[in-house]
């Protein structure tokens, strides 16, 4: 593979994995009940940067090669679990924070190591490398609500 594919793989990786975050988010929004009507705002305000990092990263690689449009595999499962999870009362707020950290455990952990992987093309590392720290910010704000849920 050549250093060009594997660059764009990775992008395109960040791409399915903002996809996923978004659908992941939408899911949560639409069983949030009204006592929680605070975490779809919040909720709504991470998809929509998801989307914009989406969108980003697509500028990047489209002139390169097809862009990704899908979601991964371990997305779709992970949007599986929360469909199971509501159908078992998992509609607390403690629960819904807790598989909401775990999707963005999930996204933080891709951004991790695509910075790593040294696959990042130069003109993507200062996008990336921005768009893991705020993925970090949403991911602690997301954990310190969670943390109070559960007092």
């Amino acid at each position: 593979m050549t250093t060009t594919e594997n660059a764009t793989g990775v992008i395109n990786d960040l791409i399915e994995i903002n996809n996923d975050r978004v659908a992941g988010f939408e899911k949560a929004i639409a069983d949030i009940k009204d006592e929680n009507v605070d975490l779809k705002q919040l909720f709504q305000g991470y998809a929509e940067q998801s989307r914009k990092n989406g969108q980003e990263l697509a500028a990047i690689v489209g002139s390169v090669e097809e862009v990704e449009t899908g979601n991964s595999i371990s997305g779709t499962l992970h949007r599986a679990w929360i469909d199971v999870k509501s159908l078992f009362g998992g509609s607390d707020r403690e629960s819904i924070l807790s598989e909401a950290e775990r999707g963005e455990d999930a996204i933080k952990k891709a951004y991790d190591e695509a910075i790593s992987s040294g696959n990042i093309p130069a003109n993507a590392i200062q996008v990336v490398t921005t768009q893991a720290i705020d993925i970090k910010a949403a991911h602690d704000q997301i954990k310190a609500l969670r943390d109070t849920a559960s007092f």
